[in-house]
């Protein structure tokens, strides 16, 4: 499997396979996240936390080649984020992006979710595959201090605390019903 940077091959007819990440995939995928980690679009993260969640990614490949990557992580019972859904820029605009969300939302209605989150600067794409902004935290009380409990990011993120604002300005934060 070629890096992010190859770019796509030549030909009309491109075929996107998604598949659940694999070890061997990380690689790519912190080439791909690095980048969009140092221009403060990603959250940065060091090669283990990859490694401990690569059960948590899918990844796709256009015509064998690594496209993008994108990760389903449980918050709650019915809750769910998606993170770090990246395309490579060579393969933006293709169906890229949004063959890896619909990947994740079936991994989440598997799962039992009924909800999923997500904090982001492409509003418009996840709008059109169904999110909607949210203000405060759509959770019942009890959830929300069980969730404050939680050392995520991600969590944090999404109950909209603090401590994570300077890392999420200009995010907006995204939920979508199952």
């Amino acid at each position: 499997m070629t890096g992010p940077s190859a770019g796509p091959a030549s030909g009309s007819s491109s075929r996107i396979v998604v598949r659940r990440a694999r070890t061997a995939d990380v690689r790519d995928i912190r080439a791909l996240t690095q980048p969009l980690a140092e221009a403060r679009v990603l959250v940065a993260k060091d090669a283990v936390a990859y490694y401990e969640s690569v059960q948590e990614f899918r990844v796709a490949e256009v015509d064998g080649r690594f496209a993008g990557c994108g990760a389903l992580h449980v918050m709650w019972e019915d809750l769910a984020e998606v993170r770090t859904l990246a395309v490579d820029e060579a393969y933006r605009g293709r169906g890229v992006g949004g063959a890896l969300l619909e990947a994740l939302l079936a991994d989440a209605r598997e799962l039992g979710v009924r909800r999923v989150f997500t904090l982001t600067f492409e509003v418009p794409f996840f709008t059109r595959h169904g999110f909607q902004p949210i203000d405060g935290t759509p959770v019942a009380p009890d959830v929300y201090g069980e969730l404050l409990r939680s050392h995520d990011d991600g969590v944090a993120e999404f109950l909209d605390l603090a401590r994570v604002k300077p890392n999420t300005l200009g995010n907006t934060r995204m939920l979508r019903y199952l």
